[in-house]
C-alpha cells in the first residue's frame, strides 16, 4: 500500500498522521512530536484548542526536516468563526508554528455554543475565509471536522469550494458508515481521531484476535482497518515504542473476514455529538 492518498485537488497527503490532542505545550509534547518525525511521520495534526502549536512548531523545526516535506493541520477553534476572525486567528496559528503556510485547516466543530443560534451563517462565514486563504496560497488544502451530512450540506449550499477533508470520531464500534459515504460521494477525504477510541478498543475480544491472526498488535491491526477503507488515521502516543508500531502498518494486509469482523465491533455512541457540545 502507498504510504499517501491523494485529495480533490492533487496534493497528496500522508495517509498516517500523528495526533496531539491532549498534550498541551510541553517538553513532553516536543519531545513526542520529534520522536515521530525521527519514526517517519510526515504528518502531524494540532490545533488551536490543543494549546500545543509552539510545541509542535518547535519540534518541526529542531528535526531537521525541510518543511516541505512535512504535512501539518491545524484547526479554528469554535469562539473565532466568522471571516475576519477567522483570518485572524489563522495569522496567529502560523505564528505560533513558525510557518508560513499549512498543509491542511480545518473548521473544529460545526455547531459551537456561541454560535449555536446561527451555525449555518457562521459556518458559511467562515468558509469564505478558508477559501480567501487558499486562494492566496497560505492553505494547500482546506476541510472541516466533527461534520455530520446535514451540516455538510449547509455549507455546500454557499461554498466556491468543496471541503477536501471531513476529520471524525471514527473507530470499530463507531464505523461511521453514513458520514463515509457521505463524504465518499463529494468526494472529501475522512480522517479518523480517536482510532483507538482513546485506548479503550484496544482490549476488544474481536480486535485482538484479529491482530493475533497477523502477529500484529491491537491498534496495528485497527490502523490497518483504517487504512483498507480509505480513511487517515490519527494515532497518538507518547511512547516511543508504540509511535514506532503505529506506523508500522504496511507489511501486512486484512482480509475480508478480517474486515468484516472489525466492522461488527459492538457499537457505542459518540463522544461529543456536535449539535449538543457545550463549548
Amino acid at each position: 500500500m502507498d504510504k499517501y492518498f491523494e485529495l480533490t485537488n492533487g496534493v497528496k497527503i500522508p495517509n498516517i498522521g500523528l495526533g496531539t490532542w491532549r498534550m498541551p505545550e510541553s517538553e513532553q509534547c516536543e519531545d513526542m512530536v520529534l520522536t515521530a518525525i525521527d519514526c517517519g511521520y510526515r504528518h502531524i495534526d494540532t490545533a488551536y484548542y490543543y494549546n500545543n502549536e509552539k510545541s509542535v512548531g518547535q519540534a518541526i523545526r529542531k528535526s531537521g526536516i525541510h518543511r516541505n516535506d512535512l504535512f501539518i493541520t491545524s484547526k479554528l477553534w469554535n469562539d473565532y468563526h466568522g471571516y475576519q476572525s477567522t483570518l485572524d486567528m489563522f495569522d496567529e496559528t502560523l505564528e505560533s508554528l513558525g510557518t508560513d503556510y499549512l498543509d491542511l485547516y480545518l473548521i473544529h466543530w460545526p455547531n459551537p455554543l456561541k454560535f449555536r443560534d446561527c451555525w449555518a451563517e457562521s459556518n458559511a462565514e467562515t468558509w469564505r475565509a478558508f477559501e480567501k486563504l487558499y486562494r492566496d496560497g497560505r492553505i494547500r488544502a482546506i476541510g472541516v471536522s466533527n461534520f455530520l451530512p446535514y451540516h455538510m450540506d449547509e455549507l455546500l449550499k454557499t461554498a466556491e469550494i468543496a471541503p477536501m477533508v471531513n476529520q471524525i470520531e471514527l473507530n470499530p464500534g463507531l464505523n461511521r458508515t453514513e458520514e463515509r459515504e457521505y463524504n465518499d460521494k463529494y468526494g472529501i477525504l475522512t480522517e479518523a481521531w480517536a482510532p483507538f477510541r482513546v485506548g479503550e478498543i484496544l482490549n476488544d475480544e474481536t480486535v485482538t484476535r484479529v491482530a493475533e491472526k497477523h502477529g500484529k498488535s491491537p491498534a496495528q491491526a485497527v490502523l490497518r482497518w483504517c487504512l483498507q477503507m480509505g480513511v487517515v488515521p490519527l494515532p497518538k502516543s507518547k511512547t516511543p515504542e508504540r509511535i514506532l508500531e503505529n506506523i508500522s502498518v504496511y507489511d501486512f494486509e486484512l482480509d475480508e473476514e478480517d474486515m468484516a469482523a472489525l466492522n461488527n465491533v459492538t457499537p457505542h455512541p459518540l463522544r461529543h455529538h456536535p449539535d449538543n457540545i457545550p463549548f
